[in-house]
């Protein structure tokens, strides 16, 4: 009896482990990077495309890097014609969908670097799922200037380097 009991539960905590792991492994991360900003600089910007390969919701739940002092999720939102930017407890992506972290919508705010980061540098940054899994992805650091026109000149109000973030 003994036996079975511990064969059932080393069964039960391998299935809760492969459970753990599904969000994780169903998350993927693509186009990862970050505008670079001045030197001195205390926040940044993070950007990527995130997408649920998986057949169950995925939420994330925080964001960090060894890189920086705080990352957030924020959204920047237009109303009456003035953009707002707030923070987002979380960000939940159901089966098959995809979320655009981009410059003018959601995005990354990587706060209060522990050093200073320069174009062509990659950053780790770690995406913490409500399971408890964790996604690891490497963001390039790209320098603002080498931006398509298009791109940057839609998007320039997003540029976070100045933002009084503490």
């Amino acid at each position: 009896m003994r036996y079975v009991t511990c064969v059932l539960v080393g069964f039960g905590l391998a299935v809760l482990a492969a459970a753990g792991s599904a969000s994780a492994a169903s998350l993927r991360i693509s186009d990862a990077w970050i505008r670079s900003a001045p030197p001195g600089a205390q926040v940044m910007g993070g950007f990527a495309t995130l997408v649920n390969e998986g057949e169950t919701p995925v939420t994330v739940q925080a964001v960090q890097s060894d890189a920086f002092g705080r990352v957030e999720i924020h959204e920047t939102t237009t109303e009456a014609g003035v953009s707002k930017m707030r923070e987002l407890p979380r960000l939940a992506l159901e089966p098959g969908a995809t979320v655009r972290l981009e410059p003018g919508g959601k995005h990354l705010m990587l706060m209060q670097p522990r050093r200073g980061i320069a174009a062509g540098e990659r950053v780790e940054v770690v995406f913490q799922l409500g399971d408890g899994s964790r996604v690891e992805a490497p963001f390039e650091v790209r320098a603002a200037d080498a931006m398509d026109a298009g791109h940057a000149g839609h998007h320039g109000h997003t540029d976070h380097s100045g933002h009084g973030h503490d």
